[in-house]
C-alpha cells in the first residue's frame, strides 16, 4: 500500500515539476529593433508588372518579449507596395509581438503604373512606431514604362504593325511585330 502511494506521490511531484510557468506577457517596443537591412531595393519594375517578393527580417535582440504597437507603410493606403507581416497582409498592423531573441519576417512586393508616378525612382518606407520612438526601413524601386509587343498574323501570314505614334512631320511611327528566336 505504501509502495503504491509512494509511486503516486512521485508521479504527482514529477508532473508538477514538468509544468513550467512560461510568461508570455509583452512590453511595448522601445526602439531596439534590428533589421536584416536598412534599405530594401526591389528590382526594376515595368508598368503593371509585379516585382519579385523580397524579405525583411525584424529582430528582437532584447531579453523581453516585445509588442510593436504599429507597423505601417509611410504612404499608407496610397503606397504601391504590398506587405505581409508575419503572415498577415495589409499596409497597417497593430500590436505585432516578437518573443525575446526571436524575429519575424516581412514580405514585400510592388506593382507600379509608370503613368501614376512623377519620378522613376519610387520610394516609401516601413515605419515601426512604438509611440515614443520611430524606426524605419526604406523601400526603393526603379519604375520603367514598357510596351509589350505580341504580334498577330493575318490569314496571309503577314505580321501586324504596331503604331507607336507620329513623328515631328506627322508621319506614322510603327514597328513590325517580331518573335524572338528560341
Amino acid at each position: 500500500m505504501f509502495k503504491k502511494a509512494g509511486i503516486f506521490l512521485a508521479v504527482i511531484v514529477l508532473f508538477l515539476n514538468a509544468c513550467k510557468n512560461d510568461d508570455f506577457s509583452t512590453v511595448p517596443s522601445s526602439g531596439e529593433l534590428r533589421f536584416s537591412r536598412d534599405t530594401v531595393f526591389l528590382d526594376t519594375v515595368f508598368t503593371q508588372t509585379s516585382s519579385s517578393t523580397y524579405t525583411l527580417k525584424v529582430y528582437n535582440p532584447t531579453g523581453q518579449h516585445i509588442r510593436i504597437p504599429e507597423i505601417r507603410l509611410g504612404r499608407g493606403a496610397d503606397s504601391f507596395y504590398r506587405m505581409n507581416v508575419d503572415g498577415l497582409s495589409g499596409n497597417y498592423f497593430e500590436n505585432i509581438e516578437i518573443l525575446s531573441k526571436d524575429s519575424i519576417f516581412i514580405f514585400l512586393e510592388t506593382t507600379i503604373d509608370h503613368s501614376r508616378v512623377t519620378n522613376p525612382i519610387y520610394v516609401d518606407s516601413i515605419i515601426f512606431d512604438s509611440g515614443n520612438v520611430q524606426q524605419d526601413v526604406k523601400l526603393v524601386t526603379l519604375v520603367q514604362d514598357a510596351h509589350f509587343l505580341f504580334p498577330k498574323r493575318n490569314a496571309d501570314g503577314i505580321k501586324e504593325k504596331i503604331i507607336l505614334g507620329t513623328g515631328p512631320d506627322g508621319e506614322e511611327i510603327s514597328v513590325e511585330g517580331f518573335y524572338l528566336p528560341g
